[in-house]
């Protein structure tokens, strides 16, 4: 199926949460909890997760374990952070202007392997990853998957984290199924013909949003959070989390979010004023 030949609507809502963080770390882990029982609170069919499951650095995956808590099937994709990518200093606008000046993000020429430099961590993303794996979580790094859900086929591809040098798409097959694409950093999307949604996080939805803030993304000025750009549909999360700032977790008129696509009748009825339809 191609990009805006959708079978069924995907309507996407956003629950709404109280707290800041993701990566995560002793001082969340507490809220991360809670938020694996509000997901499973909502008997969702299949869970997917963006990546940044770590600050990086870290010695000790132990903190992982919670992802073992989750009911449903659970489906993730690996960030920068997984690979200590981008996480020092102004490493990250190096980066953001490699794939703005060299990287190539057509569907034909798609290419992000110059990104790949000695901070890359590719030991360091192996090792989290199968800690992941060991709890359940299927990590899906330049793989696709068919998923059964409720009765509807749905083919999900996975993309390595871009700002690793790593994101490869894979040839998928031919094919009816609603297809999604997840990658971690939106600007490093192609507009895949074959996508009907692709979906992205790594920004925290911009954490500090003042309204001129909010007034930018809304007109595609900057692309924070929300639908955004005008090829293949394509969906920011602001997430569960933040990335701290001098050591102090922030934000600002952006609440972390849990999204909800395509939610059983009765569970849009029981969310009730706790979500925002978008």
């Amino acid at each position: 199926m191609g990009g805006g030949e959708c079978q069924y609507n995907h309507s996407l809502y956003r629950r709404r949460t109280g707290r800041n963080s993701l990566h995560l770390q002793d001082g969340n882990i507490d809220f991360i909890r809670e938020s694996i029982d509000t997901i499973n609170s909502l008997n969702p069919s299949v869970v997917l997760i963006g990546g940044d499951f770590v600050n990086g650095e870290e010695t000790d995956f132990s903190l992982q374990d919670v992802w073992g808590g989750i009911d449903a099937p659970v489906y993730a994709v690996m960030g920068n952070h997984d690979y200590e990518s981008g996480i020092h200093g102004v490493n990250g606008q190096i980066k953001m202007l490699e794939v703005a000046q060299e990287a190539n993000t057509s569907v034909e020429g798609y290419d992000m392997s110059m990104l790949t430099d000695e901070n890359t961590n590719i030991e360091f993303g192996d090792a989290l990853e199968q800690k992941l794996v060991d709890v359940g979580v299927n990590v899906l790094r330049n793989e696709y998957v068919t998923l059964d859900i409720n009765g509807t086929e749905l083919l999900l591809v996975g993309l390595d984290d871009g700002w690793a040098g790593l994101a490869d798409p894979p040839d998928i097959p031919d094919t009816d199924a609603f297809t999604i694409y997840m990658i971690h950093k939106p600007e490093c999307r192609a507009d895949w013909p074959d996508a009907d949604l692709i979906l992205s996080g790594h920004t925290h939805g911009g954490q500090f949003t003042p309204a001129f803030i909010q007034a930018l993304n809304e007109n595609g000025i900057v692309e924070l959070s929300g639908y955004v750009g005008d090829g293949v549909p394509t969906y920011i999360t602001r997430g569960l989390g933040s990335s701290p700032f001098y050591g102090i977790e922030l934000r600002f008129q952006c609440t972390p979010e849990i999204v909800i696509i395509n939610p059983l009748e009765e569970t849009a009825e029981m969310l009730g004023s706790f979500t925002e339809t978008i």
